[in-house]
């Protein structure tokens, strides 16, 4: 499949070919005829991605602040590096689409394939979209019309949030493509409606839907205008779909409104705001979220979680069919709006078209048939690649943020060979795959777990797909690097551990590796050193500043994540355990108690673990904290002597015969050595770097306490 991207860093967009992906559960798998460029939406990204590095700061001072917070506890360098890795990860542009169904996933019962349907997929030839995101096309409205169903969707919660009734006097400000489409929707609504705006042209047409025009360039009054619109009474209700920095939009809507008037803001504007404008006449001023109830909600889009008819009428989906309605029944024209139309192919230069001519508004994308070649789950990368046997081969499995930006540079200067990188979408697979050097990116796991030349396979995905992944490579005899947790609950683990002990049975098989990076960092390998020569029992202080996450995150869901103690407290658990060098047998476990306003509470919580040689250790996994104190600090009290280490950057000793301090310039949290040590055990023979026992005994204590968290 083809697929159109933006840089953000450089401001180039690109067509990029990828593997096709599959259609999941709750997934429908589309093949596309048309998509419409946003005008308004695509060319901010276009822009942005356009600009300086310093033009990109002043448009987000909140990142900024992330940006300096981070320098502060971890370091210059590393923060440049995350920063650098963000800009470079290309966007996916284009969010109204119109296909067929190709492919539909299990539990998707209202779609079928063959059916019409529009989608806020991207543009690209095939699209994978949540069935909530989906409306079936009705038989009389051609792809065309469409293709502005979404975008014509924003406008129309816009008008549902300001609640028009018949024979109002509404101002829509900003008569973009979202503007135009808003003026036919309150027209159709029975309301007045005043547009205002500084294109003559888009004026015109809005003036040949119905509405009366004011254009502010000519020196016409917007307030005035829509005092004597609303024949002195004041509008009922102002809907800006604006775009710009300016507050004066919202200002004048203010001052248009009668008593108790209503504005909705769609567009992206300034808000300052003078409280006197909305005092007075107690004005109403609320912000519409996209196509309706159910966005960024994940239960409603990514689990297809449905809301009840009779409590949310106008959901995402429901307000696509609205739009799609009134299509069919004449009552919403687009055609008049269309200004362009290219090729596929010719992408790159609507997005030309788009930047240049500010005039532009509907700009349609053409997709050709491609016949039976549309399901292609491999491209290659690099065609003259080739591979030595005597050096592991690498199959790569993922391409979020943590693999490219850290493990897939790390595999690339531990010497492996980069063989095939799987990925669920391939869009990610395709570019983080030619970055490193891949010789084919594919959407397909058994495919490239069956290739016999792939030795050894790397696991980075979403912590509730790893022990499935474990399994699949250990059964065919491949040596697994897997990003941790091994398993998100104890069946998981049984089953992974009852496969690995299978795969050893009749001598040595392969190596299953976590990515417990922490044991491997210089800081702690010096500590190792100095723990060594004491022979008495150890205490341990480990502190993890990890920061809030939103309850909805999937890190923070059971059954995806295994919640935070699972997906990043195991670090600490198994840090503890290679620093105390000796099993655990008692684990005890306390979480924050309940509170009004803390909907997660097992994110803040003390792990106690007692060890076989009488040592004992705490870890505060705290996610309360403070972005500007260090994330990370580990200090460990022995035989009269005290080692601290924070954030892995300054490690000082006390009472440490010839050792005070050991202090880097750049955060080193042993990433890169671990991976390392994974490849040079493969290359030499030796024995996996983290011992089998203490890879399940790690994985099974982390389970055992957020379990215990989870029953207090």
């Amino acid at each position: 499949m083809k697929q159109v991207l933006q840089h953000l860093a450089t401001g180039v967009t690109e067509m990029v070919e990828a593997p096709c992906p599959r259609a999941s559960a709750g997934q429908l798998l589309i093949r596309s005829s048309r998509t419409l460029i946003s005008a308004g939406t695509e060319r901010m990204l276009v822009d942005f991605g356009k600009a300086s590095l310093i033009e990109k700061a002043l448009q987000q001072p909140d990142k900024v602040k992330m940006v300096l917070e981070k320098i502060k506890t971890d370091g210059l360098m590393v923060t440049i590096d995350a920063v650098r890795s963000k800009l470079d990860q290309p966007l996916p542009l284009g969010y109204c689409n119109v296909g067929v169904v190709a492919e539909v996933g299990s539990g998707v019962e209202i779609f079928k394939v063959g059916d019409r349907v529009v989608s806020n997929g991207p543009h690209a030839d095939v699209v994978k979209v949540p069935k909530n995101l989906c409306a079936r096309i009705p038989n009389d409205v051609d792809d065309e019309s469409a293709a502005f169903t979404v975008v014509a969707s924003i406008g129309l919660q816009g008008i549902r949030l300001a609640q028009p009734s018949l024979g109002e006097a509404f101002v829509v400000t900003g008569v973009g493509l979202i503007g135009l489409l808003t003026v036919q929707l309150l027209r159709a609504q029975g309301c007045r409606v005043l547009a205002v705006d500084f294109d003559e042209h888009k004026l015109a047409l809005a003036e040949s839907f119905g509405a009366e025009i004011c254009n502010p360039g000519k020196g016409e009054d917007p307030v005035a205008a829509g005092t004597v619109f609303s024949r002195g009474q004041g509008v009922d209700g102002v809907i800006v779909c604006a775009s710009t920095k300016s507050n004066e939009p919202i200002t004048q809507a203010a001052r248009m409104c009668r008593k108790r008037g209503r504005i909705i803001l769609v567009g992206v504007t300034g808000l300052e705001l003078n409280r006197a404008d909305f005092y007075q006449k107690e004005l109403t001023f609320q912000v519409s979220c996209s196509y309706g109830p159910g966005r960024y909600d994940p239960n409603y889009e990514e689990k297809g979680q449905d809301y009840p008819y009779g409590l949310v009428r106008w959901t995402e989906q429901r307000n696509f069919e609205a739009v799609l309605d009134l299509m069919a029944a004449r009552k919403l024209d687009v055609q008049p709006l269309i200004s362009h139309r290219f090729p596929f192919d010719g992408a790159p230069q609507a997005y030309k078209v788009l930047t240049e001519d500010r005039s532009a508004l509907g700009i349609l994308l053409e997709y050709p048939d491609t016949g039976a070649d549309w399901a292609v789950r491999e491209v290659v990368l690099d065609v003259a690649k080739m591979f030595e046997s005597a050096r592991p081969v690498l199959g790569f499995i993922g391409a979020g943020n943590y693999a490219s930006r850290v493990l897939l540079p790390a595999f690339k200067k531990a010497n492996a060979q980069l063989h095939t990188i799987v990925t669920e979408g391939g869009i990610n697979g395709v570019i983080h795959g030619k970055k490193a050097g891949f010789s084919a990116a594919s959407t397909d796991v058994e495919a490239m777990l069956a290739k016999p030349e792939v030795s050894a396979v790397a696991i980075v995905t979403r912590h509730n797909s790893h022990a499935r992944f474990v399994v699949a490579a250990l059964r065919a005899g491949k040596h697994v690097f897997v990003e941790k947790p091994l398993a998100i609950n104890a069946d998981e683990l049984a089953f992974v551990q009852k496969v690995y002990e299978a795969a050893h049975q009749n001598g040595p098989g392969p190596h299953l590796m976590v990515g417990y990076n922490r044991r491997f960092a210089p800081q702690i390998i010096r500590m190792k050193s100095l723990l060594a020569s004491v022979k008495e029992p150890k205490s341990f202080i480990m502190t993890m500043n990890a920061g809030a996450i939103p309850p909805e995150h999937w890190t923070q869901v059971a059954e995806v994540g295994g919640g935070r103690i699972i997906g990043e407290a195991c670090h600490y658990i198994d840090l503890m355990r290679s620093l105390a060098g000796s099993p655990i047998v008692s684990v005890q476990a306390r979480r924050m108690g309940d509170s009004a306003g803390v909907s997660v509470t097992d994110d803040k919580a003390v792990i106690v673990l007692g060890f076989a040689d009488g040592s004992f250790g705490a870890i505060h996994y705290l996610a309360n904290g403070s972005a500007s104190f260090p994330k990370e600090r580990v200090e460990v009290f022995a035989a009269g002597r005290v080692l601290q280490l924070d954030n892995f950057r300054r490690l000082s000793g006390y009472g440490w015969p010839g050792f005070s301090k050991m202090n880097l310039w750049k955060q080193d949290k042993g990433q890169a050595a671990c991976v390392q040590a994974f490849i040079d055990a493969i290359s030499n023979g030796k024995a996996t770097p983290i011992a089998d026992n203490e890879i399940f005994e790690v994985a099974r204590v982390t389970i055992e306490v957020a379990e215990l968290l989870r029953r207090q």
